[in-house]
């Protein structure tokens, strides 16, 4: 790859105080690790990868089988990703490291072309966006998406591809011949319309009126694009204002569905996000210390008027039973969906409404505003 000005830094590197210091390396087959002044504060670490397909576990509800997941670690920095763990499995940490210190797969495209021609292949469902963002800034310089994109739809297997990346609009005209060779499902992430807020708390992502011009030159294109509306924050993003606009904006912009529930903090992304609401939100940290207790998730009552809250505007705005990918009910974010509702407990009919809420379609808004008094 070529980088201009950039610096390859040494396995053993200890670095001198202005950045990101590689955390406990070597990484398997690393090749070398890249600092370069267009992304300040972050080491790639490029490596060459012997698989790039990933089994889904034996008995998960997701409606795959399969992922690709070409970058570990993501400069979008959202505080709320539930795939901060991950990183602490590459010894790094779930916090700064998830945001700063990126692994890229540069010989994903290669390796996954010579996976899928193996006889053994079944062109089962293969979901990308399943971990980190396959468009996050880094895909601008390194390019694997084409590559992967493609090698999937010449192999005669369906893809999809969740992201918050608008760089995925670059790779609009590869999707339209890979549509027409296997069916694709395209989904964008986004939970909220306002631009400050989503600065804050997703920091490297393109903004909220980016994502939903993004949204509609994929339907331009001829392309279904459905929405996964997660993570709704409490007090932060699930006003009746907060949630009107959103399901709005989504209807104008031509979504084909949307999927939304409540935000979820699993090990490694509480510890961090709740750092950053007691430094930003000092006066909701308590109310989120008794919201989620010692658990992953908000507690059933706040789930359940919530559900109930999404289902009104949803109907409203004219997604009441649509769904939000073309592909086997892919309106169900692959990173989002098993994290929030283990097996056992995942949403009926995969509507994407957190809870059974037991409020018929249509229940009037002024019922939902008040919140219930536990939390």
């Amino acid at each position: 790859m070529r980088w201009d000005a950039q610096a390859l830094l040494p396995p053993s590197a200890e670095g001198a105080g202005t950045g990101p210091v590689p955390a406990l390396l070597p990484l398997a087959g690393l090749v070398r690790s890249v600092t370069t002044p267009e992304f300040a504060g972050i080491t790639f670490h490029e490596v060459t990868a012997k698989s790039v397909l990933n089994k889904v576990v034996a008995g998960s509800k997701m409606p795959f089988e399969w992922t690709v997941n070409p970058y570990r670690g993501c400069s979008h920095a959202c505080v709320y990703c539930f795939a901060r763990k991950s990183h602490t499995y590459l010894d790094f940490d779930a916090g700064l490291d998830f945001d700063s210190q990126v692994v890229v797969k540069v010989n994903a495209a290669e390796i996954l072309r010579k996976e899928l021609a193996k006889p053994s292949w079944g062109r089962h469902q293969v979901a990308l966006g399943t971990n980190t963002d396959p468009y996050q800034r880094a895909e601008g310089r390194y390019q694997l998406m084409p590559g992967i994109i493609m090698a999937l739809a010449d192999s005669g297997t369906p893809l999809s591809i969740l992201t918050k990346g608008t760089l995925l609009a670059r790779d609009i005209p590869l999707l339209k011949r890979a549509a027409a060779q296997v069916p694709v499902g395209v989904g964008i992430s986004l939970a909220m319309t306002d631009e400050a807020l989503s600065e804050a708390v997703e920091p490297g992502t393109p903004g909220p009126r980016a994502r939903l011009k993004l949204v509609s030159r994929l339907r331009d294109a001829g392309l279904p694009c459905g929405v996964m509306a997660m993570p709704i924050l409490p007090w932060l993003s699930d006003s009746d204002e907060a949630l009107d606009s959103l399901f709005s904006s989504l209807a104008a912009a031509g979504a084909t569905g949307v999927t939304a529930g409540a935000l979820y903090l699993k090990p490694g992304t509480r510890e961090w996000f709740m750092q950053w609401i007691a430094k930003t939100h000092p006066e909701l940290a308590g109310r989120y210390r008794r919201l989620y207790g010692t658990g992953s998730y908000a507690s059933k009552e706040y789930r359940t008027w919530l559900a109930a809250k999404v289902r009104y505007y949803k109907q409203r705005h004219g997604f009441s039973g649509s769904h939000g990918f073309s592909h086997r009910d892919l309106e169900d974010d692959p990173r989002g969906e098993e994290a929030q509702y283990p097996a056992g407990s995942l949403p009926n009919s995969w509507t994407g409404d957190s809870s059974a809420a037991g409020v018929a379609p249509g229940h009037p808004a002024e019922a939902l505003r008040q919140q219930p008094t536990l939390f």
